[in-house]
């Protein structure tokens, strides 16, 4: 396939940089610390970072750039960010050209640190990326996404992305929203911790069996709303971030924007997902955290819905949800299954 990996995983070679050390003296004290100094990484925004920290235990600790309320796609690094990683022992990234900057940082890392382990978390799900297509949806106002896993055949190179500069093939990043390859991406982080400190190995191996069973709770809850669903199709009023959970449970989102943020519905798309809300008799319209509420509340105050109810795509966090410890689980069962269950009438 067309998706470049620029590594797998770079075997890490013993302590960070000395020199660099002090810079990040705040995330290189965690824990009781892994074999031949290993103790500290960076992960490229929250999702991550999350697991990397649930993965590693009390073993290490990692740090995420990403200010809180942003999300690490269509961000940009200050510049020392390298100098910042390159002083720990492992860099947590996707190599997926929505988020260049990492993909950068990681060739930087390979090419000058060999300290560092380099770990992609794509690594083992790269046949389940699904397009990222950033049309509007199909003639019938339905999004252009056939419900079914796998990957989609789509246009090579067909636009730029939010970064630009990497003119392949675009495949949708969300992918850790479906909890069923997020556990083969903790699995993966795992295996990648194992390869520098092999005497930890076998503790991250199964902190990450742990996790994937709280993973298995989201899956079942996803699977009951599918099953339980009054109707097949909600409408997202907003940027689509979730294909991976239509494609693994069979759900509809209708979404006047489409998967690109840079689109803005038409008067037409948006009356006629005020005639969908209506037929279909929803009384929620879902909107994505990290967006503007706005055109679900339009579409709530023009159709016979009664609230425009947040969902999160997980690839961040709020202040809020930050400090009430709300971690990646926590989103997911927290948020977008309850959401999602009264958006599909599954409860």
């Amino acid at each position: 396939m067309t998706h470049s990996r620029r590594s797998v995983l770079r075997r890490g070679a013993g302590l960070a940089v000395a020199g660099t050390a002090a810079s990040v003296a705040g995330c290189t004290g965690g824990g009781d610390g892994g074999s031949g100094g290993f103790n500290a990484g960076y992960a490229a925004f929250f999702t991550l970072n999350d697991w990397a920290n649930e993965v590693a235990g009390d073993r290490a600790s990692f740090e995420d750039p990403v200010d809180v309320g942003q999300l690490g796609h269509g961000w940009t690094p200050d510049g020392t960010l390298a100098a910042d990683v390159a002083a720990t022992d492992a860099f947590v990234y996707l190599d997926s050209p929505e988020f260049s900057w990492a993909q950068d940082l990681a060739a930087t890392l390979e090419d000058d640190y060999d300290t560092v382990a380099v770990i992609d978390a794509l690594d083992g799900v790269e046949d389940d990326l699904l397009d990222w297509d950033h049309s509007h949806g199909d003639e019938d106002g339905h999004d252009d996404h056939d419900g079914e896993g796998g990957n989609h055949e789509g246009e090579e190179g067909s636009h730029d992305g939010e970064e630009g500069g990497h003119d392949e093939q675009r495949y949708d990043p969300h992918v850790w929203v479906d909890p069923v390859l997020a556990a083969e991406m903790v699995e993966t982080i795992a295996t990648g911790l194992g390869e520098p400190d092999p005497d930890n190995a076998d503790a991250y191996a199964d902190n990450a069996a742990t996790y994937a069973d709280k993973l298995d709770a989201v899956d079942a809850a996803f699977e009951s709303i599918a099953e339980n669903a009054a109707r097949d199709v909600a409408v997202l009023a907003g940027h689509n971030s979730f294909q991976y959970l239509e494609a693994r449970y069979g759900f509809r989102l209708h979404s006047p924007v489409g998967v690109s943020p840079q689109n803005e519905p038409t008067q037409t798309e948006i009356a006629d997902t005020i005639d969908l809300v209506d037929s279909e008799g929803m009384d929620v319209v879902l909107y994505d955290r990290f967006q503007s509420p706005r055109l679900a509340e339009s579409i709530v105050e023009n159709s016979d819905a009664t609230e425009a109810v947040p969902v999160t795509p997980a690839g961040g966090t709020t202040r809020e949800w930050n400090d009430a410890g709300y971690g990646y689980l926590e989103q997911m069962t927290e948020i977008n299954v309850p959401a999602f269950e009264r958006a599909f009438g599954a409860q």
